[in-house]
């Protein structure tokens, strides 16, 4: 099996996990009447990209690797941190964004290595969980549309 697929898989796992803990927090923090849609599409994914970590672990066990542990873990979602300011829904959406267009760059590369790997289950596999996470960049991108008009 390729080495490159296995580390790509562990650091979309360790991607979707972070991610679940932003969009918790986010989901927890935010303030204002204008922050209860985004608090419910963050609630509505944070159960999606748990099953795409889940769905990822699988693939890992099944190829004879394992997901990393907290302890291997290196946090790298700067933007989609908490903000100071509770009411500040823009930049968790810009951080939601950034997000989302780094797990489709992380899907894409694990889509070109399972292929040159002749890995098809893998490949199929990105290319299902890309589609989602296309979708969510697209959804945030609409509230942020919305949120610069105003």
């Amino acid at each position: 099996m390729s080495e490159e697929v296995i580390d790509l898989l562990r650091k979309a796992y360790a991607d979707e996990m972070e991610t679940v803990m932003n969009y918790q927090t986010n989901a927890i923090v935010l303030d204002g009447v204008r922050a209860e849609e985004i608090k419910e599409s963050l609630q509505t994914d944070i159960q999606e990209e748990l099953t795409h970590a889940e769905q990822l672990g699988n693939r890992l066990k099944q190829l004879d690797a394992r997901p990393p542990g907290s302890e291997e873990f290196t946090a790298s979602q700067h933007s989609l941190q908490p903000p100071e300011d509770s009411t500040d829904v823009l930049s968790v959406i810009e951080g939601v964004i950034d997000a989302e267009e780094d797990a489709i760059s992380t899907y894409r590369a694990v889509i070109n290595a399972a292929e040159e790997a002749d890995d098809p289950v893998t490949e199929d596999l990105a290319v299902t969980i890309l589609a989602d996470e296309e979708a969510h960049r697209t959804e945030f991108k609409g509230y942020r549309k919305e949120y610069k008009r105003d």
